[in-house]
């Protein structure tokens, strides 16, 4: 009865058992992600090994609804599957075999699912192959592999297991090979590491293999290996392990090294993307035992950058801490503040400034690239219509403009709208009138930055000719600006906090509460990451960051800087005794200050939609979780904001349009996720390293002085508490959020960012050392060491 059940099965749901040739890319719910790409390098013609796949109905036929590994250890394989499996085996020869686990959700662009499957070498004998058949089931419930699924967001409801069984290659040495540089990401570059004996030593990081990079030329850069372990077949199956010997063993000939490239190079052309191969060679010949997309590839290198494209790079790094979802790439980016300097730069007369800057791939952003401004011939008439906007625009009065007042009700309105009542057609139109909203601040911000730069400029040139350059900073810091209110209505929090005891106690006490409500009634709608982004929490998101400032507050009250200081010190100089001069200078200055309020107060009323637009899009994701499309609110931002608005009825999807959404997200997640070490640009391509002598680090000046103190490691706001005051405040990128900390620190140092930047302007404004744009002090820098920062010399050292 049991044969005749299998029997049904086997002839209603396709074969159980087939050999490799039989599948090819198209064949993955049914070969595994494994067995289908080996069946397509042997459909190609390539060298791999013969060998045969128990397909995902063997699986199927054998679970049964079970989901435990121990299940399947246990099961008793039916006889018709037992007999084709000891069938196919005896086509091979009935030698040594490897025998490798193919899962659905394995070896596939973004989910490569290295070494969560098992794997058996050298396994001989029937018996010995149906229990290594069995332990591969198995494997697709160990803890490892759910933990990782779940990771990825893959249901393991969903996920099936082949089995491939291959001749086992007794290899003289073996490795993997990676079709482009797996450490830079450099597409024309090869890499081959290779061990004596069987590969799996490589594989699993026992050896120190040998190197080999292969360029475009073909030219070979060689570093030897040292082979503490040699993995060999044991007699009557199963590995033995040797201790190796550096030296003991030639590299690969120069021939196999070639032929290893030839090959590569074809499986990467074949699947249309640089692959991750496993090799053998034995007996004068290669085989190809394994190949898979490589996964967490650094983008390739983006090549020498000019000056204008490296300092736009730095804007673009601060602005960019964390990779864009495609909600971003579609809403925030295009039309806020990055799409708003793009149409600013174009008035000025240079396109491409701040578009054309990512690439995605498989729909998520891949890469940060170099934008290319390029001059527009009304570039020639820019400096006329510069002076003639800062004569009419006075950044002074900049809030009394009737644009500015509309945009603030308009922003009003919006933010009063009741998001949860809204039918499905009105509120997926939200996110289009957000954004409508905020683009008349490109006009304002093209007509009032020329007076303001014109005003700082006056000042400089002032400060200049009386030698007193050294008060320009302090001059600035006077000014007047929504962040300065920010600040101090934190610093009144921390007050209360130090006088309640609010950071220590549960529930917090009603006036501190009081007070925290009023206070991201206010400023709420600060970033807590970056200012071009929609995807990352708000203060009022996230007032877990707004406590860290005000616990960092609150440990020691900070020093003030008055810029009414360095303006009488300025004016006792000799030269402006007359009271004419005298009033020039305050004119200059107060027209200085007003462009540095105009800079800080249009951003922060320009991002004032930018909450609204993060709700409707939650608001959004929320009603697809409702429908089963989303496992989660936040899940939305894996989908663009034009494949939201074709969804006419969220309650009339089909189940294909809602599977088809599922997927999507899945696909985008799971490429998220392989991407989540890798950076989008490297550093190194912006900041190139420096010679650092006796320092630590070294990159640009940007706030003179010089300051010793503990390194505190602040990668993020939810680690703001963290700041002592003293500290050396050691970040990968700061933004007007982060002013309060500057405050607090002996000195900063920024991974990004120059002289020019939010972290050097602010630093200079409370008199702080600064150094900007090292590309790797949040890695070089240990937190708690004691170094010295020197702010005029870009350079960071150990105390002594």
């Amino acid at each position: 009865m049991k044969a005749e059940r299998s029997r049904e099965s086997r002839d209603e749901t396709g074969r159980l058992v087939a050999p490799l040739d039989a599948f090819g890319h198209d064949d993955l719910a049914v070969a595994g992600g494994k067995g289908a790409n080996l069946g397509e390098l042997v459909r190609t013609g390539l060298p791999v090994p013969g060998g045969f796949v128990v397909t995902t109905r063997a699986y199927e036929l054998v679970a049964r609804g079970h989901d435990t590994r121990e299940h399947f250890e246990r099961a008793e394989l039916p006889a018709d599957l037992a007999e084709a499996i000891a069938g196919a085996y005896a086509g091979l020869g009935g030698g040594p075999v490897a025998v490798r686990s193919s899962a659905t959700a394995e070896d596939l662009p973004g989910a490569a699912f290295a070494g969560q499957q098992d794997t058996y070498l050298n396994v001989v004998g029937e018996q010995a192959l149906l229990d290594a058949v069995r332990r591969c089931w198995g494997s697709l419930w160990t803890d490892r592999a759910k933990a990782y699924r779940a990771r990825l967001s893959i249901d393991g409801t969903g996920v099936r297991i082949a089995v491939v069984v291959q001749s086992m290659v007794e290899a003289e040495m073996a490795g993997v090979m990676f079709t482009a540089n797996p450490v830079t990401g450099d597409r024309a570059q090869l890499v081959i590491d290779a061990s004596s004996g069987l590969g799996e030593a490589v594989v699993s990081g026992l050896v120190t293999p040998d190197h080999y990079v292969v360029g475009a030329s073909g030219h070979v850069d060689f570093t030897p290996g040292r082979r503490e372990v040699v993995i060999k077949g044991a007699s009557g199956g199963g590995v033995s392990r040797e201790t190796g010997a550096a030296g003991t063993a030639e590299r690969l000939p120069d021939a196999v090294v070639e032929e290893l490239a030839r090959l590569g190079r074809g499986v990467e052309a074949h699947f249309g993307r640089p692959q991750d191969i496993e090799w053998a060679y034995a007996g004068g010949r290669v085989h190809l035992l394994q190949a898979r997309p490589m996964t967490a590839l650094p983008p390739p290198p983006v090549g020498k950058l000019n000056p204008v494209q490296r300092r736009l790079m730095t804007v673009l790094l601060e602005y960019l801490p964390e990779r864009p979802y495609p909600i971003d790439v579609t809403t925030w980016l295009p039309y806020g503040p990055a799409g708003l300097m793009a149409k600013v730069t174009s008035s000025f007369g240079i396109r491409g400034a701040f578009e054309g800057f990512l690439r995605e791939e498989e729909g998520v952003v891949y890469q940060l690239v170099p934008p290319k401004p390029r001059p527009m011939p009304r570039m020639l008439l820019t400096p006329f219509r510069l002076l003639a906007r800062a004569r009419r625009y006075d950044p002074a009065r900049w809030t009394e403009d009737p644009r500015y007042r509309d945009f603030l009700r308009e922003a009003k309105e919006l933010a009063a709208r009741d998001l949860g009542s809204m039918s499905w057609e009105r509120l997926v139109r939200v996110p289009r009138e957000v954004l409508d909203v905020v683009q008349p601040v490109a006009g304002l911000r093209m007509d009032y930055l020329p007076g303001s730069g014109l005003a700082l400029v006056r000042l400089l040139v002032a400060v200049r000719l009386l030698g007193r350059r050294e008060l320009f900073g302090d001059l600035l810091h006077g000014a007047r600006t929504r962040t300065t209110d920010a600040n101090e209505a934190l610093e009144r929090l921390a007050q209360v906090a130090r006088r309640t005891g609010a950071l220590d106690a549960d529930p917090l006490p009603p006036e501190f509460e009081a007070g925290l409500r009023t206070f991201l009634a206010e400023y709420g709608h600060r970033e807590t990451s970056s200012p071009i982004l929609v995807t990352p929490p708000t203060w009022a998101d996230a007032p877990e960051a707004v406590l860290g400032l005000v616990r960092s507050l609150a440990g020691a009250p900070p020093e003030k800087k008055e810029g009414e200081d360095a303006l009488d010190r300025l004016l006792r100089h000799p030269r402006l005794r007359s009271e004419r001069r005298r009033a020039r200078m305050r004119r200059r200055v107060a027209a200085a200050r007003a462009g540095v309020a105009f800079r800080e107060d249009s951003h922060f009323s320009f991002t004032l939609p930018q909450p609204v637009l993060r709700r409707s899009l939650l608001e959004i994701g929320r009603r697809l979780v409702d429908v089963w499309v989303l496992d989660r609110a936040e899940d939305v931002f894996h989908l663009r904001l034009e494949e939201l608005e074709t969804i006419a009825d969220v309650t009339a999807l089909s189940a294909d349009d809602r599977e088809r959404l599922r997927e999507k997200v899945r696909a985008r997640a799971a490429k998220r996720e392989e991407l989540t070490g890798v950076r989008l640009i490297d550093p190194a391509e912006v900041f190139p390293p420096q010679a650092t002598g006796d320092a630590l680090l070294t990159g640009s000046p940007a706030s003179g002085g010089v300051a010793t103190g503990p390194v505190r490691l602040i990668r993020e706001p939810a680690d703001f508490g963290r700041l002592n005051g003293g500290d050396v405040l050691v970040c990968p990128y700061t933004n007007p959020s982060w002013t309060p900390l500057f405050q607090q620190a002996a000195a900063v140092v920024v991974d990004t960012g120059g002289a020019g930047s939010h972290a050097a302007i602010v630093a200079r404004e409370y008199g702080i050392p600064a150094v900007m744009g090292t590309g790797t002090g949040t890695s070089v820098l240990q937190d708690g060491e004691i170094v010295t920062v020197d702010g005029g010399a870009g350079t960071v050292a150990r105390a002594t």
